[in-house]
């Protein structure tokens, strides 16, 4: 199993929404979705649009690489400060070289290779854990700033 992860620390947290991701349908509500929680949690519209293009990337990720899976997302809270955390969550065939997958212009299908690495500039934590046959699980999350 190999991890990447950019938090520097746990936050506590409210109980996680699911989410799946089956359909093309779904990667629409899940867009939607966040865009909501996003609002609520008071986060400007650049960190909105921000994130909810890094779910969208992941969701797609999720359904085209990971067969389709699983988005949880959670109200997180740390040193006073609120966020977002998404957790996408599959059991496709998994990412046998994160390094080289986090790269721009890597691909392993027919995109332009900028989702993982797009999604993790436009976010304040980011982690990975994939393994070849275990499938993939991406975090990540948006802070509110003070």
């Amino acid at each position: 199993m190999i991890t990447f992860d950019s938090s520097a620390a746990r936050a506590a947290s409210s109980p996680a929404e699911t989410l799946p991701i089956r359909s093309d349908e779904q990667i629409v509500r899940l867009r939607q979705f966040v865009r909501e929680k996003a609002v609520a949690q008071g986060l400007s519209l650049i960190d909105q649009t921000k994130f909810v293009t890094a779910a969208s990337e992941l969701a797609r990720n999720t359904l085209i690489y990971g067969g389709g899976g699983d988005v949880h997302c959670t109200l997180v809270e740390r040193n006073g400060r609120r966020g977002l955390k998404l957790e996408f969550v599959d059991t496709g065939p998994g990412i046998p070289d994160i390094p080289r997958a986090l790269s721009d212009g890597y691909t392993s299908g027919s995109g332009l290779g900028l989702g993982l690495g797009g999604a993790k500039r436009l976010c304040d934590e980011f982690d990975i854990r994939s393994a070849p046959g275990e499938g993939t699980h991406v975090s990540i999350t948006k802070w509110k700033p003070f």
